[in-house]
């Protein structure tokens, strides 16, 4: 059997850890660890590379980066989101070019610089601090968040692309982000205005990054806003933006596959098991062969889960009041399941 085992984490497991446990019920299947940006993204993609991940602190961020032979990849640790509380005006995200500096000096002239854009949620700079960080330079200061860019009218980033080099950039947006344009009715400003509305200021921080945008020659598109607008930065760096886990399927050899399996720590309707099952079952679609899940809990149907392109789904253990299912789960405990599933997946 051709078997592809990509999974997110599982409880304390790693999606890394987690998949070598999934292999085992098929062996010589291919593990490819994944995350989504923003939720374990940074550990799998180093997992991926085959390098260490190296946590610290950008300013007063935690921040982590890895740098592997030929790939460097940075982001910082997302511990809120801005949903729902209005427009972060002095916001910045210097700390992420901080640390995407950091991993560009340790591993200069990589082949792939990754940026995970997720951080840039908790600011609306339209990537101005994480160009400030790689050495952008303009005529006003670059890390006072958007109200900072008013009355912009100049940048360079020489030092940016020496810094950056041949690199190809890409940008790892959260998957629901792919359509979210910068300007306009639907772009950040908009979207993020909270209950406060101030109309004047909503317009002119809108005329900002549009004027902020033009400065980098950067049309609005889909995917622009992803991450407080740091998405159009990468763009300005003429990288292309990805989600998580299909940055990681791209190291998928072009194979016939016969099995997709993957797993998550809930499977349920409202989260669907999140970005890594969704990749995974249109893997499966493409391969047109089945993909199962197994997760720490499952709270979902059948008929609900194969129109989301899941075959079938395993719990790793019942729910209980005590404490959430995907605390404590062991490997032992983990391999026991897969080879209960197993015996049922193989031909």
């Amino acid at each position: 059997m051709q078997v592809l085992v990509i999974t997110d984490r599982i409880g304390m497991l790693t999606s890394a850890q987690a998949g070598r446990v999934l292999a085992e019920g098929w062996p010589g299947a291919v593990v490819v660890p994944a995350g989504g940006a923003g939720a374990g993204f940074g550990r799998a993609y180093a997992d991926l590379i085959g390098a260490e991940l190296i946590t610290g602190m950008a300013g007063s961020v935690p921040a982590w980066w890895a740098a592997g032979e030929d790939a460097v990849v940075a982001g910082l640790e997302v511990a809120a989101t801005a949903d729902d509380q209005g427009i972060p005006y002095q916001a910045s995200t210097l700390a992420l070019g901080e640390v995407t500096a950091t991993a560009l000096r340790a591993q200069p002239r990589p082949k792939r610089l990754v940026i995970d854009c997720a951080a840039g949620a908790l600011a609306h700079d339209g990537g101005a601090g994480l160009l400030a960080g790689l050495g952008a330079t303009a005529d006003v200061p670059l890390d006072g968040g958007v109200a900072g860019l008013d009355g912009v009218g100049a940048v360079t980033l020489d030092r940016v692309r020496e810094l950056v080099g041949d690199a190809e950039v890409i940008g790892v947006i959260p998957a629901d982000q792919a359509g979210q344009q910068l300007l306009g009715l639907r772009g950040i400003t908009s979207v993020r205005r909270g209950s406060a509305v101030d109309p004047e200021r909503l317009l002119r921080t809108d005329a900002t990054l549009e004027r902020w945008a033009g400065l980098l020659g950067v049309a609005d598109q889909a995917g622009a806003g992803a991450g407080g607008g740091v998405a159009l930065a990468v763009l300005a760096l003429g990288g292309r933006l990805v989600s998580g886990p299909e940055l990681a399927c791209e190291s998928v050899p072009e194979r016939r596959l016969d099995l997709v399996v993957t797993g998550c720590g809930v499977f349920d309707f409202a989260e669907r098991g999140g970005e890594v099952v969704a990749a995974a079952a249109r893997v499966a679609e493409r391969s047109l062969c089945p993909a199962v899940v197994i997760a720490g809990e499952v709270l979902i149907g059948g008929r609900e889960m194969r129109a989301l392109g899941i075959e079938s789904a395993y719990p790793v253990r019942a729910s209980t009041a005590d404490a959430p299912v995907t605390e404590g789960i062991e490997p032992d405990e983990l391999s026991a399941v897969v080879r209960r599933v197993a015996r049922s997946w193989r031909w």
